[in-house]
């Protein structure tokens, strides 16, 4: 009799359990799915063009922020900058073990020190420093981090010897003309570590422009001034007086004077004077108009009459046009008789009377509104016709 036993598994059945326990197996070893782990933030590529300087009682660092990671993923946000600094060794080679961070800007900050697309930060020195040990030479390298865990390479190391150099320039005195903003200033007698200060060459000025509504903040932190174009150097001046002929009234300009000292071959500048902020205004009217002669003419109907006027033409190149003034009593300005400003030097007069003599005077008028004073006056009388 053929039967299949209760305690017998059907064919198929163990095979079938021993591939559940493979596939069980294989789970294990891979790891089930948990919660979602986050994308590790980028790591940004490293700084190649540091560069520095001496600036004031200071080094004055410059480099270009990475903009892609070392994947070559656009960064999509600003990373934190670690300024590093060490020590160099008698025989010109970096003291790798002497490097520190002494500034960290957050990258919600580092927009603030941006300046034509590079990062510009000074690592201040302390002038007692540099009066103790003139010409000390500091090492630095950069490193940026879109984390606390991971952070770039090291960038390439530059090196800057650090020189007394003058005391800022506390005051700057300024007027503005018609063609100059004039800008003085004291001699600085002194370095800032309070030494005598021997070695002045000359002075350097710089002028940047703001957005006249930030006018009033602009000399408290000029890092963090909002620049429509940032400082840049005007020129230089051998004596402590400057002549800024390139300016544009209406707009708000800050200007610093930094003082010049030679040292190690070469020059280095003070730091920044007390910034003076400005918004030169055009009050200055054009010159009164010369040459205005008249003559009395026949009018388009018998017994009228007309008066024409001509003068020379004034020669500022804000020049908008002229007024002509009317008067019955001699040394008055009288009524204007052109509403709307004359574009050229003539005018002619057809509202004149019979029997009267005038008085003309002619002003010059420039595109902000400043009239001139009057033209010499030229006299007119109008004949009275015969009965």
């Amino acid at each position: 009799m053929n039967f299949v036993s209760s305690k017998r598994k059907p064919r198929g059945v163990a095979g079938f359990d021993f591939r559940i326990s493979i596939f069980a197996l294989l789970l294990t070893g891979c790891g089930a799915p948990g919660e979602p782990v986050p994308p590790s933030p980028p790591v940004p590529i490293a700084i190649s063009d540091l560069a520095a300087r001496q600036s004031g009682d200071g080094v004055e660092l410059v480099f270009t922020l990475p903009a892609k990671s070392v994947s070559g993923e656009k960064l999509t946000a600003a990373p934190a900058v670690e300024i590093v600094r060490g020590a160099w060794k008698p025989n010109g080679t970096p003291d790798s073990k002497s490097f520190r961070v002494v500034y960290t800007i957050p990258g919600a900050l580092v927009s603030n020190y941006l300046v034509a697309g590079q990062v510009r930060f000074t690592d201040p020195i302390p002038p007692s420093e540099t009066k103790a040990h003139p010409g000390t030479t500091y090492a630095y390298r950069i490193r940026t981090r879109l984390s606390k865990k991971r952070a770039s390479a090291d960038s390439n190391v530059v090196t800057a010897g650090v020189f007394p150099v003058p005391q800022p320039i506390s005051s700057v005195q300024y007027q503005v003309t018609e063609t100059a903003v004039n800008l003085t200033w004291p001699v600085p007698t002194q370095t800032s570590g309070g030494d005598p200060l021997a070695n002045l060459s000359g002075y350097r000025i710089y002028r940047g422009e703001i957005a006249s509504q930030t006018a009033a903040s602009a000399g408290a932190d000029l890092p963090y001034t909002h620049w429509i174009s940032p400082l840049t150097l005007l020129g230089p001046s051998a004596d402590n007086h400057y002549r800024d002929t390139q300016f544009e009234f209406g707009k708000t300009f800050v200007y610093v004077v930094r003082s010049v000292v030679s040292a190690d071959g070469g020059e280095i500048e003070s730091g920044n004077s007390e910034p003076v902020t400005l918004t030169p205004l055009d009050t200055f009217p054009p010159a009164s108009p010369q040459g205005l002669v008249a003559a009395v003419l026949a009018g388009a109907t018998p017994s009228t009459f007309l008066v024409d006027l001509s003068w020379s033409i004034n020669l500022e190149t804000d020049l908008a046009g002229y007024r002509v003034y009317r008067s019955a009593l001699e040394g008055a300005r009288g009524q204007l008789v052109t509403p709307d400003l004359l574009p050229v030097p003539a005018f002619r007069d057809s509202s004149v009377a019979p029997g009267h003599r005038y008085w003309y005077t002619v002003t010059a008028v420039d595109r902000v509104g400043n009239e001139s004073a009057p033209s010499a006056p030229v006299a007119v009388d109008i004949a009275q016709p015969p009965p």
